[in-house]
Formats: structure tokens, C-alpha cells, sequence
């Protein structure tokens, strides 16, 4: 398999000449990833919401929305159980936005063509759900908040997509990135090291199952059984969080 613009293709398609069309650039891109470019501009669009409920400026770690929906263990027990999701969609300044969406940006741009929309999102939504157990986990009595558990979570899925499929270049170098984030996030005080592997985990289990489904391994209808089974890990992870809150 080969990365392409268009996703991981097998050697010989991506050797093959392909037509190209003029005039459709930009909306093709859109529409090769659509739950990027939108998880993308949700993120941008709650760090707006923040800076307008803050004091000033372009940091968001002084909004009102950080206390009101970010990871708190004793807020969770309170019957806050939203936090666990919206937790996921706050940063705390620019470069904190930036790094995770341009991450967010690259990947999604190589994984969702490749696997599909309705699996990416559930890669997605399944890692942002284990990050915010994991950081529960380990630290449930701090405020916590941040795409990062999600966005490691692709990162994870991308790593194992590609080297199952036989494309060891991307896959060298996304697990290159992976130890280099790991590293950054056991060295710096202030990042949820148990959001970064619970996403981690959520996003490697995910993409075994699809490994798994496309070598037949469940079945004909493959899809639904992978769906379900990335389902139930996210039924786990909410109730994971919700004990160690």
C-alpha cells in the first residue's frame, strides 16, 4: 500500500495515470475528509466561545468555560457527567489549539479517506471518551481538558492502519511522532499524560478491529461488527471514568 492524497492505495493503483479535473480542488478535499476538516473547525469554534467568555486577549485558560467543562472527578460524581465529552473541545491558548489541530489535520487528511468517515469518527469519538478516563485515572482532582486524548487516538489507529496494510514508511514515521509526544508528555509538567494513553489505547484497539474486520475475521457484514465493538470499548471507557472519578 502507498499513501496518496487520496488515501493508502495498493502499488499498482498508485502507479496508474489518473485524470484530473479542474475547477474542484478545494471542495474535493472536503469531501475526501469531511469529519477532519468538521472536527477541525468544532475545536476552533468552542476556542472562539472561550476567548469571548474571558478576560481578554487570545488565551482561553481564562474562560469561564474551563471550570464549567473541563475534567473534574468531584464535578463528574456531582452528576456533571457531560464533562467527560466536552472536556475534549476546550484548549488553553493558542499553541495548545494549534498543535492538536494541525496534527488533527494531517491525519485525518491520510486516515479518513483511507478507512472511511463513519469509522474515523467513531475512532474519534471513542479515543476523546478513553482520554478522558485515562486522565481521570490519573489525575481526577485536576481540571483537564483538550482534543489531545482524540488526536492521540489517530495517531495511534494511523500507525497501526498503516503498517497493517503494508505502508511502513507512514507508519515509521507516525511512530516517530508517537514516541515524540510521549516523551514531551512525561517531560512537561501541566500535560495529562493519562489522556494521551487512554487515547492511545482507544485508537490502537479501534484499528485492530478494523484490520481484523477487513481480513474476515468478523464476519461478511464487517462494519457493523467493528462499529459495535468500538461501541462497547467507548461504553467502557465511560464507565471507566465515571469510577475513577
Amino acid at each position: 500500500m502507498t499513501p496518496t492524497p487520496v488515501g493508502m492505495r495498493c502499488p499498482e493503483c498508485a502507479s496508474q495515470r489518473t485524470r484530473v479535473t479542474r475547477g474542484v480542488g478545494e471542495a474535493s478535499l472536503f469531501s475526501r475528509a469531511p469529519a477532519t476538516f468538521v472536527l477541525i473547525a468544532l475545536n476552533v469554534a468552542v476556542y472562539f466561545a472561550e476567548i469571548g467568555s474571558g478576560g481578554g486577549g487570545f488565551e482561553g485558560s481564562s474562560s469561564s468555560l474551563i471550570p464549567e467543562f473541563a475534567l473534574f472527578g468531584p464535578s463528574i460524581t456531582g452528576g456533571e457527567w457531560y464533562r467527560i465529552v466536552t472536556s475534549g473541545f476546550l484548549h488553553a491558548g493558542l499553541l495548545h489549539l494549534a498543535g492538536n489541530m494541525i496534527l488533527l489535520y494531517f491525519l485525518g487528511r491520510i486516515l479518513e479517506p483511507g478507512i472511511g468517515t463513519v469509522r474515523f469518527v467513531a475512532i474519534y469519538i471513542v479515543s476523546l471518551l478513553a482520554g478522558s478516563c485515562g486522565a481521570l485515572r490519573l489525575t481526577p482532582l485536576s481540571l483537564t481538558f483538550g482534543a489531545s486524548g482524540a488526536v492521540f487516538g489517530i495517531l495511534a489507529a494511523t500507525f497501526v492502519i498503516a503498517r497493517g496494510r503494508g505502508v511502513d514508511a507512514l507508519a515509521s514515521t507516525v511512530g516517530i511522532l508517537i514516541l515524540f509526544n510521549l516523551a514531551f508528555s512525561v517531560g512537561v509538567r501541566g500535560i495529562s499524560l493519562g489522556a494521551h494513553l487512554g487515547g492511545l489505547a482507544a485508537g490502537f484497539l479501534c484499528a485492530l478491529l478494523i484490520l481484523a474486520g477487513e481480513r474476515g475475521r468478523l464476519g461478511e457484514r464487517h462494519l457493523p461488527a467493528e462499529l459495535l465493538a468500538m461501541a462497547a470499548l467507548g461504553i467502557v471507557a465511560v464507565v471507566g471514568a465515571f469510577a475513577a472519578a
